[in-house]
């Protein structure tokens, strides 16, 4: 027994030597596989169709792309100047919005298509309007100008014989003019929202009701895009984005309750109430993203960016052909 703990002593130091030599080189791969990370921080909102883009962070489906992923919320109303600062580099929001982010001189490019609204934007009124017409000198809250609600409003309206000249709008974002239209705020007619905030609505009905949705004017669709700086620089972290998206979508599919869960989670749902808000829209695949951009996107931009300029959103028609780059969707 002496000899063999005399023998283990005489081996502690090489043993000690060898667990420090592998520790060391653990840590070095994990220092070399952080080094290789790109970081990329994702401005976003709490709006149901981004929520894939939170569960590819959750679920490591971004890490494994070699992405170190930071998500901001930040208001759409905000969200340029957020790229146009640096703050962040990638977005999330609606297609008319990137027309109007470039028209004003803020660079960005649509690498992948989110989702599309089936029902998930509306108008809410107060009981008594019984068509949008009614709208005519009453006021309506919205967010600001360029956002996808302000958007929506000016859709509407003009698909109604009116214009935004016709009404009288407050600034109010979705949440927030949800919640007034369900408290009954006085002198406030209309109110423009999306889910999750809408669903909220929907279970008011004496507080007002939904008057119009995506879809009877099926026109808020969502992609996700980034600088023209970033993507030249990080092609293979944009196809990281892209792909760790379309690999969320199918975590959905294939553990619907855990997924709706943490989306659910980070706009402080419960994973039912989640998985209610999303059925009013629908996230889209690969494949669904390649039929969108090969003549969708283009034509929906052009009518949008008429809208725009008409109601003066926009002062001049920014390069409509450099608003999307395909490549990252092979």
């Amino acid at each position: 027994m002496n000899r063999v703990v005399a023998h283990f002593c005489k081996r502690l130091p090489s043993l000690a030597a060898g667990v420090a030599l592998t520790l060391g080189v653990q840590g070095l791969n994990l220092a070399q596989a952080q080094a290789q990370e790109t970081k990329v921080t994702i401005a976003i909102s709490g709006w149901t169709g981004f929520a894939p883009l939170t569960l590819a962070k959750e679920a490591g489906l971004f890490k494994k792309q070699g992405l170190d992923v930071t998500i901001k919320k930040i208001p759409q109303k905000d969200r340029h100047l957020a790229i146009a600062s640096g703050d962040v580099q990638c977005a999330a929001t609606t297609v008319e919005t990137w027309v109007v982010w470039n028209a004003n001189g803020v660079a960005t490019t649509q690498i992948f298509q989110l989702d599309k609204s089936f029902g998930a934007d509306g108008m809410v009124v107060k009981p008594g309007i019984q068509k949008i017409a009614d709208l005519k000198g009453k006021t309506v809250a919205a967010s600001a100008p360029g956002t996808a609600p302000y958007f929506t409003l000016a859709w509407m309206l003009k698909k109604n014989g009116l214009t935004l000249k016709d009404v009288n709008i407050v600034s109010l974002e979705p949440q927030a003019a949800a919640n007034a239209m369900i408290a009954g705020t006085a002198n406030l007619d209309a109110g423009m929202t999306y889910e999750p905030y809408l669903s909220a609505v929907r279970t008011k009905p004496e507080a007002g009701r939904i008057i119009a949705t995506t879809l009877d004017y099926p026109m808020v669709m969502d992609t996700f895009g980034c600088t023209p700086k970033f993507l030249a620089d990080n092609p293979k972290a944009a196809k990281g984005l892209a792909d760790g998206y379309f690999e969320a979508l199918e975590l959905i599919k294939s553990d619907p309750k855990k997924s709706f869960e943490t989306m659910g989670a980070d706009v402080k749902q419960s994973g039912e109430q989640f998985e209610g808000s999303q059925k009013y829209l629908r996230w889209q695949d690969r494949e669904a993203n390649r039929k969108f951009f090969a003549g969708e996107h283009a034509t929906f931009s052009r009518e949008a960016a008429d809208l725009l300029l008409e109601a003066g959103i926009i002062r001049q028609m920014p390069d409509l052909s450099k608003l999307a780059d395909t490549r990252f969707l092979q």
